[in-house]
């Protein structure tokens, strides 16, 4: 087989304070290299990996809430993801390529951190995406819900926009309430 890819979105350090974690692992054709060349990861919105004979053999989605992320902190909560994301796919890949510093204690197979891993791996970038695309849809059904935030715009993110919806309407379940700007209007409700 060849790499597992596991990664969490390669969002910028401003991260969001509305909405969960999500991950993606997937067992990629070789060929997927040249399919992807030269696209970058925090531009693309939509990627599709099927073509002929599609490039994927094993596609598995892992999340964590934002309760999650509030109780264990971003970084365990997106282990948990990946953890999850792993556990689902049906092939048992023969190495895990992670975008950025640390791994997640107790994978099935060996594994590699990447600093930077999007810009490095043909790989981690494309997870990067599926990751971002999953995640911002998420984020525009939470948006039909919660109606006021711009979450089909900001997917989030602590824009103006944002920042002002939450002031104005306080925070909801999807916030992540242990993030700022969301910790100051916890305390104000």
């Amino acid at each position: 087989l060849t790499p597992l890819l596991l990664d969490r979105a390669a969002f910028p350090r401003n991260k969001p304070c509305g909405g969960g974690v999500s991950t993606r692992a997937f067992v990629r054709f070789p060929w997927l290299r040249e399919a992807l060349a030269g696209i970058d990861s925090h531009d693309v919105a939509r990627l599709h990996l099927e073509g002929p004979g599609g490039a994927v053999l094993a596609l598995a989605v892992g999340a964590a809430s934002t309760v999650e992320i509030d109780r264990v902190n971003i970084l365990q909560a997106t282990f948990l993801a990946m953890t999850r994301a792993l556990a689902r796919l049906p092939l048992r890949p023969d190495h895990a390529l992670i975008d950025g510093n640390r791994l997640p204690r107790n994978l099935p197979c060996p594994a590699t951190a990447l600093v930077d891993g999007d810009a490095l791996s043909v790989s981690i970038a494309a997870a990067s995406i599926l990751a971002k695309v999953v995640r911002d849809r998420a984020m525009t059904r939470l948006a039909m819900r919660y109606p006021g935030f711009g979450w089909t715009t900001n997917a989030g993110y602590g824009t103006e926009e944002h920042t002002q919806a939450l002031a104005r309407l306080g925070p909801t379940r999807h916030h992540r309430l242990s993030f700022a700007p969301c910790a100051q209007f916890v305390l104000s409700y």
